[in-house]
């Protein structure tokens, strides 16, 4: 991470607020501070309710965890993430979206052999992704097998993940040591 942006907050430098905002991050799913809540953390405010948030939609979702995986890593390669890339495509993986199917998304292509649930959440993010909007055929794809709450979900699961690919695009978040960038 560039530190001259949004250096890493020590107990000793951080505010009440960020404290508060910091141990309830730690005390939640995520078990600890890390990733595009390093730099949100310099905001406690809005790193609060971003947090909160993203455990909606990562661990109350509606929508199952590979299909939610999918969606993310459709939006880690729209903003050329490497930090997001590299976190959500092994739980794509864990999580059954096949090997083949990530590697097309990070080629840039699109894949082939996705199941109708998987084509039909590729097709709905990419397009959200594109113009900003959803079109008929790929709205009631995702709204015949999910329901408008699913439709819902996919399209704030793209708006959240595009906000933290941005946080950390800026912030400039590190790849692990010895780690290849995914994207060229």
């Amino acid at each position: 991470m560039n530190d001259a942006r949004f250096p890493r907050l020590t107990e000793d430098s951080m505010t009440p607020a960020q404290r508060e905002v910091a141990a309830a991050i730690s005390a939640g799913p995520r078990g600890e501070v890390r990733g595009p809540f390093i730099p949100l953390l310099h905001h406690p405010d809005l790193a609060s309710k971003i947090q909160a948030l993203g455990e909606q939609l990562r661990w109350k979702g509606k929508l199952p965890p590979a299909l939610t995986e999918l969606a993310v890593l459709i939006t880690a390669r729209r903003w050329t993430c490497q930090h997001e890339w590299l976190i959500h495509s092994k739980l794509a993986l864990n999580a059954g979206i096949p090997a083949a199917v990530v590697e097309a998304i990070q080629q840039g292509t699109e894949p082939a052999g996705m199941n109708e649930d998987q084509a039909a959440v590729y097709r709905f993010c990419k397009e959200a992704h594109a113009t900003g909007r959803v079109g008929d055929d790929a709205f009631d794809a995702v709204n015949a097998r999910f329901g408008r709450e699913g439709a819902v979900e996919l399209l704030v699961l793209c708006g959240y993940y595009s906000m933290m690919a941005m946080v950390l695009n800026t912030a400039e978040m590190p790849l692990p040591a010895n780690t290849p960038p995914p994207f060229k």
